[in-house]
């Protein structure tokens, strides 16, 4: 085998290594957040929920909102869940100032990196349902927290 065709099928082989790697699940970090995350939702856990939420510069009544929000569906059995990047998309509408309920603008407090996806299905004698929810996941101090919008500065 020439030289050539050694090189080609060495980086092509390294290529494929690399691309594996980073698409292999989730980092330890992630992973623990899913788990921690889960086992509070399924278990009604509010508390722990709720302490997930950064609400450094919070807006009060938003945080009222997320906390219920947290609890809404807490007891529930999860049927996936999943911490993925933010797409173009989704980064940009991170960024966007909203409407806040009490007026003016208000924006998230950390920006984002990930979003934590959350499916839920129920089912029962009246027949099933499926609900999902996003919560956009920002890092602070080596955790994942849920920013909580507060004033735009």
């Amino acid at each position: 085998m020439n030289n050539v065709a050694r090189i080609s099928i060495l980086a092509s082989t390294l290529l494929i290594t690399a691309s594996l790697s980073l698409h292999a699940g989730t980092s330890p970090q992630e992973k623990a957040f899913i788990d921690k995350y889960k086992t509070a939702f399924e278990g009604k856990d509010t508390a722990t929920l709720e302490s997930f939420l950064y609400t450094q510069g919070a807006d009060p009544a938003i945080l009222g909102f997320y906390k219920m929000m947290q609890s809404g569906e807490a007891g529930e059995k999860i049927s996936n869940i999943e911490l993925v990047d933010l797409t173009p998309d989704d980064a940009k509408k991170a960024a966007t100032p909203m409407d806040s309920p009490t007026g003016g603008k208000v924006c998230l407090t950390l920006k984002p990196t990930k979003k934590l996806i959350i499916k839920v299905e129920k089912k029962d004698a009246n027949g099933s349902s499926t609900s999902t929810s996003e919560n956009f996941i920002a890092e602070k101090d080596g955790k994942f927290v849920i920013p909580v919008p507060g004033l735009c500065k």
